[in-house]
């Protein structure tokens, strides 16, 4: 019995260095995410803000024009600079304008704003390079293409195993009210431990999540096979277009609209994807009123006869589905509305916070402070 203590101590001191060198060893890439993201939790309204200032404030007029018109109006308009429309986003507030995203044929993308009443193109944005582009690319691959994408999923698993040791270490499991409470007269390594460790019990679980949404994410090709495998749930295949092998009458895009909405009944389409290989489908994405910020249904329909050919309906979705649906909802904090994405700003900057009292609390042990110091011994 009297080895039961020893042995503790020893778990909970590899723990402790483990948690430790985790975050020297990764921290500074972790703060980075964290803060990008901290920034990406209200992208579109600062998006919305941006394309006001920049392209000017939408009047909200009684007849919306059909996105038929709009694309058609497109269409003409960028005829001979050799650009593809890809999609169209519906606007959902009456002040803002529809967006077409167009690609070029070295892949680049354009964004095109058009007054949703009058039909006026208002401005064109590039989306390479763009504020948004960059803080995203930086935010799950560094800036660094598929090996940036590899790093930061590895970091998110070493930020998930953070996390975990984080709780484990928490002093709050022998005293609760310790684990809360921060001296703030007390020497600044104390309270740098006090600031870690209250920071860190309040986010851990959040910042769990986001780590294992993130690394899900960016392991796809791994991951997503094994939670269809292990929810028991059949992966289906991309829906595809079938080739007429006789002439017909092409199916209009009213025609497409007028099937999603059949599909869907109560739910407002958010954005139209368009066709673009012989094989490719419409795709009308769909949003329910209890949705709190993003629309998670889709139809896909049969670019020549207009067929559907499967409904994604998020009330009713298989599994493993379900479970790819909620990490969106988990990662951004959009689960809980605008009071869990506030929340979530805080949370993305918690790494920077635990990273500057950690550096702090293993300084001071670099240094060797005197006895009096020990904070971690006098929590």
């Amino acid at each position: 019995m009297q080895n039961q203590p020893m042995k503790v101590k020893r778990i909970r001191n590899f723990v402790f260095q483990l948690h430790r060198y985790i975050g020297l060893f990764v921290g500074l890439i972790i703060v980075i995410v964290g803060l990008t993201g901290s920034f990406l939790v209200f992208r579109q309204e600062i998006d919305r803000v941006l394309v006001r200032s920049q392209f000017g404030e939408v009047v909200p007029q009684q007849l919306l024009i059909s996105p038929t018109t709009l694309l058609t109006t497109v269409s003409t308009a960028l005829r001979d600079r050799n650009l593809v429309l890809h999609s169209l986003s519906i606007p959902l507030t009456a002040n803002a304008p529809y967006a077409v995203w167009v690609t070029s044929v070295d892949d680049k993308w354009t964004e095109v704003f058009i007054n949703p009443y009058t039909g006026v193109i208002s401005g064109t944005r590039q989306w390479e390079n763009s504020l948004y582009d960059v803080v995203y690319r930086l935010h799950y691959q560094l800036l660094a293409g598929d090996i940036g994408l590899t790093v930061v999923g590895i970091v998110a698993f070493l930020l998930l195993l953070l996390c975990i040791t984080g709780i484990i270490l928490w002093s709050g499991w022998k005293k609760l009210i310790n684990g809360f409470k921060i001296k703030w007269k007390a020497h600044p390594q104390r309270v740098s431990f006090d600031v870690h460790k209250v920071v860190g019990i309040v986010t851990a679980l959040f910042l769990a999540m986001i780590a294992f949404t993130g690394f899900c994410w960016n392991f796809a090709a791994f991951t997503e096979p094994i939670i269809y495998v292990m929810t028991q749930t059949p992966q289906l295949a991309e829906p595809t277009s079938t080739p007429p092998t006789t002439q017909t009458l092409p199916v209009t895009l009213n025609e497409v609209l007028l099937k999603a909405d059949a599909a869907l009944p109560g739910a407002v389409t958010t954005n139209i994807n368009l066709p673009s290989t012989p094989k490719g489908t419409f795709i009308i994405s769909k949003k329910f009123p209890y949705e709190k910020s993003y629309g998670r249904s889709e139809v896909y329909l049969d670019q020549y006869t207009g067929e559907i050919l499967r409904v994604r309906d998020s009330r009713a979705l298989p599994l493993a589905e379900a479970i790819l649906n909620a990490f969106t909802l988990v990662h951004y904090g959009t689960f809980g509305g605008w009071l869990t994405r506030f929340f979530y700003i805080f949370v993305g900057l918690s790494p920077t916070i635990l990273m500057v009292t950690g550096f702090a609390m293993w300084w001071s042990k670099k240094i060797k402070l005197p006895p009096k110091h020990n904070y971690e011994s006098s929590s």
